[in-house]
């Protein structure tokens, strides 16, 4: 018996945002799909980060006025700064995409989209699970799959390079590109950190 409660209220902040990250990636996705919007919805894309990150600081301010947290501090504050990052990532490739004007989105694009949905929803199902650490298979299993998942993005982002290298002829297209690509398979890079984070989590506590 814990002789003082720990704040569980953190669990409903770390899943507040793990639904915010996935909702900002089937945005990119829905986006990309349907280019003509992409202007106007690139607007609701901003609202989501900027929730995102309003929820990131409740959290810390909770951090700093709570006794006895669930998890150690370090921990709390390298999830939600990881985790808010995805949301960063994703609508700063994004703007590139805008500031650019870029005509229409590439085939290879859209497979890293379609990766970043999956990795999204992969870190949420981790991300809930840490209320339990009983879940802690699961957690570690799921770990593995986002880690596999961001080496698939690290595949078409290496083919992709070499393409575009090969075939564009126009150095400032090739430049635009190649930021928007790099940029956006950061957010799968940060994926693999929120769950490297968790995997630690869940081998300290479980």
């Amino acid at each position: 018996m814990r002789l003082i409660p720990r704040e569980e209220k953190f669990y409903d902040l770390f899943e507040e945002l793990a639904d915010k990250i996935d909702e900002g990636a089937k945005l990119f996705l829905d986006m990309l799909h349907d280019y003509d919007s992409f202007a106007t919805r690139l607007i609701k894309l901003k609202e989501l980060e900027h929730e995102a990150d309003v929820i990131t600081h409740r959290t810390y301010e909770k951090m700093h006025k709570t006794f006895l947290t669930p998890l150690d501090r370090e921990d709390i504050y390298a999830l939600v700064n990881k985790m808010d990052s995805i949301l960063d990532m994703t609508e700063a490739a994004a703007i590139r995409m805008s500031l650019y004007k870029i005509k229409y989105p590439s085939p290879e694009l859209l497979e890293q989209a379609k990766l970043l949905n999956v990795a999204t929803e992969k870190v949420k199902k981790i991300i809930q699970g840490l209320r339990d650490m009983k879940n802690a298979p699961m957690i570690l299993e799921a770990c593995v799959e986002i880690n596999t998942i961001e080496n698939a993005g690290d595949q078409i982002l290496r083919t992709t390079m070499a393409k575009l290298f090969e075939t564009e002829t126009d150095p400032i297209e090739l430049i635009k590109w190649k930021e928007i690509f790099e940029r956006f398979e950061e957010t799968l890079d940060v994926c693999e950190d929120v769950s490297n984070i968790v995997e630690g989590i869940v081998l300290k506590n479980g």
